[in-house]
């Protein structure tokens, strides 16, 4: 079995539009929230979202790329080039059939069927852009990443909702283990921040409607949490197997990836089980791929969103899964921050997970203000904690039931 290590990441996000400033804000309790600006949000009951800021894309490509791509798709180029670069990685005839791409996604390119549809009613059919459907197909998103960097080896989309961007890097991983590829681009991209999906998630009561106090407004785990915040980004993982980092010289490894497991819930279209059984055994089946016990593991990188449910929810199932040990995890969120990035929040929580398994800090869970009696584990309330972290468990669940819980290490060679 090959070792899996990261050795590059890339990140565009509301907090900041490269990993060391989406580092420096994260472990420093810096909100990506604000009033919506990608629309006129006034006449909408939630007017808040993490949006990312200052991108032009014009920095990482060019402008017939521009005007052809969703806007998730652009973060998601973006924060490869960043990675590979990272990585000291160059894809060049001699290795490109033997690197991979696996980003997923959410909601795609749905901002551009929104736009599309505009257009058609208004201008008729013939305004409409001959590149919206390539442009707006969820894989494109992987298959633009292989064209501009020319990787060719497995490119796979992955569509899991919410647990869209931890499924990307455990199907990386597996590609690795089978011996189907050297070094795989892992990651998730979103940006849906479009007046349809605001009014949508706001009919289903999703979002927090704390419209004058964005800041303050997702609060994972809080008393007083009333939905999350809409976050969108990307963030992008580069996975190689040791003896390709080896041959290559490289010094710099974040973390080992462990694998991680997948299970369903088979419950509700959007609500969590109240029990959590799905949460339970995938991070339960994640420790076991991983040959990990509870007691290795040292902090939880939280799904959080910021709703009722959710956040008893996967607290009750923490406690299932490790039992007592449950009170002497840290569990972070960092949804807190850069709000629920739907198809890319395991991507940018995994990314995460892996600096502080590099950097041995903890990023907090920030707006801790009013414990919930049912929310009573240690999420890292407020300020971030130096610690010696040698495992970390990355928790994402998605709508459907989709439970996928990642498993990852500090690398030792």
């Amino acid at each position: 079995m090959s070792r899996v290590l990261v050795t590059g990441l890339g990140a565009i996000t509301p907090i900041g539009n490269d990993v060391p400033t989406f580092w420096r804000n994260l472990t420093n309790g810096v909100s990506g929230a604000g009033a919506v600006s990608a629309f006129d949000a006034s006449e909408f009951p939630v007017r808040i979202a993490c949006e990312v800021k200052d991108f032009d894309p014009a920095q990482w490509m060019d402008r017939k790329m521009t005007r052809r791509t969703a806007r998730g798709t652009q973060f998601a180029l973006a924060a490869t080039k960043q990675a590979l670069d990272d990585a000291g990685l160059t894809i060049d005839a001699d290795n490109r059939d033997n690197i991979g791409v696996v980003i997923a996604t959410g909601g795609g390119g749905i901002g551009l069927v929104e736009e599309g549809t505009h257009i058609l009613i208004d201008k008729g059919p013939r305004a409409v852009s001959p590149f919206l459907l390539p442009g707006l197909m969820p894989n494109a998103v992987s298959c633009l990443v292989s064209i501009e960097t020319g990787a060719r080896g497995p490119i796979l989309t992955s569509t899991l909702a919410c647990a869209s961007g931890n499924y990307s890097v455990i199907e990386g991983y597996n590609f690795l283990q089978r011996g189907e590829a050297d070094v795989i681009i892992v990651g998730g991209a979103e940006s849906t921040t479009t007046p349809l999906g605001f009014a949508a998630l706001g009919r289903m009561g999703a979002l927090s409607s704390r419209n004058d106090d964005p800041q303050h407004a997702s609060r994972p785990f809080d008393a007083d949490r009333d939905g999350f915040v809409y976050g969108e980004g990307a963030a992008i993982m580069i996975l190689e197997t040791e003896q390709h980092a080896r041959a290559r010289g490289v010094e710099k490894v974040y973390a080992e990836v462990l694998g991680g497991r997948l299970t369903g819930d088979a419950f509700h279209i959007t609500a969590p089980d109240p029990e959590g059984d799905g949460a339970v055994r995938a991070m339960k089946g994640a420790m076991q791929s991983a040959g990990l016990q509870p007691t290795d593991v040292n902090v939880i990188f939280a799904h959080g969103t910021s709703t009722p449910l959710n956040d008893v929810t996967e607290t009750r199932a923490i406690k299932r899964a490790f039992g007592d040990y449950a009170y002497d995890l840290a569990v972070t969120g960092t949804k807190s921050m850069v709000g629920h990035m739907m198809g890319a929040a395991g991507a940018v929580a995994a990314t995460a997970a892996a600096l502080t398994l590099y950097e041995g800090i903890i990023p907090p869970t920030i707006n801790q203000e009013n414990p919930d009696p049912e929310c009573d584990l240690d999420y890292v309330p407020n300020q971030a904690r130096r610690a010696e972290v040698n495992a970390a468990l990355v928790n994402a669940f998605g709508f459907g039931g989709q439970n996928v819980v990642l498993a990852m290490k500090r690398y030792s060679s």
